[in-house]
């Protein structure tokens, strides 16, 4: 049986259809829409299959307009806007049912030597000071909700240890930061290119919750309706996703029912390796909505 990364890594490897056309499946895991960061992972992969190997993803900026349909295939169209000589533009659109569902603009460069500096990493507990993910399935999930329950004992590519895991349990008002293990679940190939599109995939998962600690809400609550509207994400150094990486989320502003939220991606020595930034969709609601993570 496939673990949940080899499924993950065939979700990323897209089929080529034509010149800069590329067709993406979605998992069938019950969701009733297609995951963001899935999205934006595919996304990624496309624009990269179109520029030479010797340059490398260092920003990307997107914008989800409609939800995705699991049931059906994803068509991610290239333009190849630019090839300079450092630096390489594309822009990504994927298509469903005829429209547009995402769009994404992503540069790349050749590695370059220059200036150096980076913020701190925050001291928090090492990942094998905190609760495996096993190890809070075995505790909690038998008193966890009904939905986060489902969600938690899913297999998952990702493995998640967060520091502290009082959103789940509590509806009290909480500081507006967040802070968050991840890594592959398994081995990833050795591979540049794919460990930042795993990471791209990774890197929507928990920030957009982030917004939602100061109200005593998460993704979960049957309240609240929540989306990515938008994600961008900076890659600063290279890194493995397959290693543990601290994800460091804070939110600086919730209005007209959108929060904002802006994480740091730190490998376990402290280096900065990759920095985002998103606004979601966080509308309160009379009647429970699908809790499928945005």
């Amino acid at each position: 049986m496939n673990t949940a990364i080899d499924n993950l890594l065939q979700t990323l490897d897209l089929e080529p259809l034509e010149h800069n056309l590329f067709r993406g499946r979605s998992p069938q895991v019950g969701w009733q829409r297609v995951f963001g960061g899935q999205v934006i992972g595919q996304a990624l992969v496309a624009a990269s299959r179109t520029v030479v190997e010797d340059r490398h993803v260092h920003s990307l900026h997107g914008y989800f307009m409609r939800p995705g349909d699991p049931s059906v295939p994803i068509v991610y169209e290239v333009d190849r806007i630019r090839d300079g000589g450092s630096f390489t533009t594309r822009r990504v659109v994927a298509i469903q049912h005829g429209k547009a569902i995402f769009s994404m603009s992503a540069s790349f460069q050749v590695m370059e030597e220059g200036l150096e500096h980076q913020a701190d990493m925050p001291k928090v507990p090492m990942p094998e000071e905190l609760p495996s993910e096993q190890d809070l399935k075995d505790k909690f999930l038998k008193v966890a909700p009904e939905h986060v329950r489902k969600y938690w004992e899913r297999e998952r590519p990702i493995e998640l240890r967060p520091v502290d895991l009082t959103h789940y349990f509590s509806d009290k008002p909480l500081p507006p930061t967040q802070y968050v293990w991840v890594r592959a679940s398994h081995p990833l190939p050795d591979d540049a290119r794919i460990h930042q599109c795993v990471l791209a995939y990774a890197s929507d998962m928990t920030l957009l919750d982030t917004s939602l600690f100061p109200h005593g809400k998460s993704v979960f609550s049957p309240d609240i309706q929540a989306a990515s509207l938008d994600h961008a994400m900076w890659f600063h150094r290279p890194f493995k996703a397959d290693e543990w990486l601290l994800y460091a989320e804070d939110t600086p502003s919730a209005s007209g029912s959108r929060g904002m939220n802006r994480g740091s991606l730190y490998t376990r020595d402290g280096v900065l390796i990759a920095s985002t930034a998103q606004e979601g969709l966080i509308r309160k609601v009379s009647k429970a909505k699908d809790g499928t993570p945005g």
